[in-house]
């Protein structure tokens, strides 16, 4: 089984604001092999020297690619101590996520990640559409161009307000509907995001807005990362326990799936609509027309349910924005 050959797509701004081209980590989840399986055919196809760091956990170290951290999710890694709970975990390992992350990398190499995929599914490697508890996802971390509301404003009014158009063109697996971080973002957001004057916000406006509509990290576009960099104080003192957020520069970008088995799925074809994202960001006239369609649709007696995704996606096709 093989991915479609892709160029990865290019970024609208690809280089952020010191002249650095803006890089973007792979996190990639998995059913069917064992940590130590991933690692080798990780080395086999790009190198490296594999570190166990511990008794579910893997470094590939100097490969062609880059350092690749292979663990156990997190969620089992931490419970998996025993030898009853071992036991469990070899019962359970078409079912429980394994997971690869990779350092920042230039776009253009993300197809060496689809041919990882690809020499995974070839191993056993199972995606989320091979059964309803298979719940595995993948995240990707880019690099935002800048860190003033100017840079990041237009993209998270972007995304919020492209958003249920998105979720239309690609049905999420019904097994991740299950699960809590593919909920969109609350309209409550959207009508701040959508205000008239919303696209005239500083940072602190943009932080505020989000930390008060939207003070979770379980929703597809991720802030809370972001905007811990950006002004910490601001958001530890909004959001209990948020002092365990990884401040980081990137924008935490968490697809609902990760179909490793499906020759039609490719991390360059999510990191495709990402681009898409940022592309709809830097046409402002295009993000205006569905602030205000936004507003529209909100200003009816009772907003029809559902009725915003065929709004939004209709925009968008309009607009030759998302393909």
């Amino acid at each position: 089984m093989t991915h479609a050959p892709t160029e990865p797509a290019t970024l609208p701004i690809p280089d952020d604001a010191d002249g650095a081209p803006r890089r973007v980590g792979v996190e990639v989840e998995l059913g069917g092999l064992t940590e130590s399986q991933v690692v080798h055919i990780g080395a086999d196809l790009f190198g490296g020297e594999i570190d166990q760091t511990g008794a579910y956990t893997y470094t590939l170290r100097d490969s062609a690619i880059g350092d690749v951290e292979v663990m156990l999710d997190t969620a089992f890694r931490d419970h998996a101590g025993g030898a009853l709970a071992k036991a469990g975990l070899d019962v359970g390992r078409a079912v429980i996520p394994v997971e690869f992350v990779t350092e920042p990398l230039l776009p253009q190499t993300l197809g060496d990640i689809d041919r990882f995929c690809d020499a995974l599914a070839e191993a056993g490697a199972t995606g989320t559409q091979d059964g309803m508890l298979l719940g595995f996802g993948m995240h990707l971390n880019i690099a935002a161009a800048g860190r003033r509301a100017e840079d990041i404003l237009p993209v998270l009014r972007a995304f919020a307000l492209a958003e249920d158009g998105l979720r239309a063109r690609t049905p999420i697996d019904p097994s991740r509907r299950l699960l809590p971080f593919v909920d969109p973002y609350p309209p409550r957001l959207l009508d701040a995001l959508a205000a008239p004057d919303s696209a005239d916000w500083d940072a602190g406006q943009m932080i505020d807005a989000y930390l008060h509509h939207a003070p979770s990290r379980n929703y597809a576009l991720d802030m809370l990362p972001l905007f811990r960099d950006l002004d910490s104080d601001r958001v530890t003192a909004a959001i209990k326990g948020s002092e365990s957020i990884k401040p980081r520069p990137a924008y935490h970008y968490r697809l609902p799936d990760a179909r490793v088995d499906d020759p039609d799925w490719s991390v360059s074809g999510e990191w495709a609509t990402w681009c898409e994202i940022e592309a709809l960001a830097a046409q402002p006239d295009a993000v205006e027309r569905l602030a205000a369609a936004w507003r529209r649709y909100r200003d009816r007696l009772v907003p029809i349910p559902g009725r915003w995704s065929g709004l939004s996606a209709e925009i968008l096709a309009e607009e030759e924005v998302l393909q």
